[in-house]
């Protein structure tokens, strides 16, 4: 429900890191040829497809030849995932996902900005009634990263994306290679999420398999204890940093951005 270039938010943030670290290069990412076409396929254009765009961006970019750092804001954590683990040339050398849903996400999404709510109440019931429908999962992005943990064979038989780059179908030894040659992978988990369910799942953590109350932290799940995607490897090495924040969904302060996160930039 965003854009590359919103002055309120990712044009925001492109200003601040421009303003900080001077003379640095930063690109926000747009897909599709106008600011309204990139809102709009950041709900309806296939999420493989999406992370295709982007490699294709950052490989024709002269800057980012001698590799970049990625920083992605709730769906854009997990998709630059995606992209650190199918297109490791330019390679990628820190990743921070903020508030991205690792692990997916049951039943919300972040809310949509302003006047697109009626669109995300639509979304919520398409995706109550056949997330894992094949016409859904093609054509709504939500779909590809919900994880309805009641339901974990239709996820991962029908999920499109995320079972995908979690491994849950079988081992692509190249993603685990690409995620393991990053320098750090920063996480940031808002400590009052509302928009995520579940919010350690921003943390690669999700519910405990079977139900959906209980929740296990990443290093309890089999993703990390069958080191499907080198992330127990990564966690040995120090390369996994996870960082809580309170707030709601992408709700931080200047200052927080300024003192945390930044320094992974310079």
């Amino acid at each position: 429900g965003d854009s590359c270039c919103n002055p309120q938010s990712m044009g925001y943030i492109k200003k601040i890191v421009e303003k900080r670290i001077p003379g640095i290069y930063v690109l926000s990412l747009k897909i599709g040829s106008n600011l309204i076409q990139d809102m709009e396929n950041s709900f309806f254009m296939n999420a493989n497809d999406q992370v295709r765009e982007v490699c294709s961006q950052l490989a024709g970019d002269p800057h980012l030849k001698g590799g970049y750092n990625a920083m992605g804001f709730s769906q854009g954590g997990q998709f630059l995932r995606a992209v650190a683990q199918r297109c490791p040339s330019p390679p990628m050398l820190n990743l921070i996902s903020v508030g991205g849903q690792h692990q997916g996400s049951v039943y919300g999404f972040p809310r949509c900005p302003g006047e697109s709510s009626h669109l995300c109440d639509w979304i919520r019931r398409t995706l109550d009634l056949g997330a894992y429908t094949q016409a859904v999962q093609e054509h709504l992005v939500q779909a590809e990263y919900w994880h309805d943990p009641l339901r974990e064979e239709d996820y991962r038989k029908n999920s499109i994306f995320l079972s995908d780059i979690n491994q849950e179908r079988g081992i692509n030894e190249t993603y685990k290679k690409n995620l393991m040659a990053l320098k750090k992978f920063v996480m940031v988990k808002f400590l009052n999420d509302t928009m995520v369910d579940p919010p350690i799942s921003e943390w690669f953590g999700f519910y405990r398999p079977g139900q959906a109350k209980e929740t296990i932290p990443l290093q309890e799940t089999s993703l990390y204890t069958e080191d499907r995607l080198g992330l127990q490897q990564m966690d040995r090495a120090g390369k996994l940093v996870f960082l809580g924040v309170k707030g709601d969904h992408l709700h931080f302060t200047e200052q927080w951005f300024d003192t945390t996160l930044l320094p992974f930039l310079q």
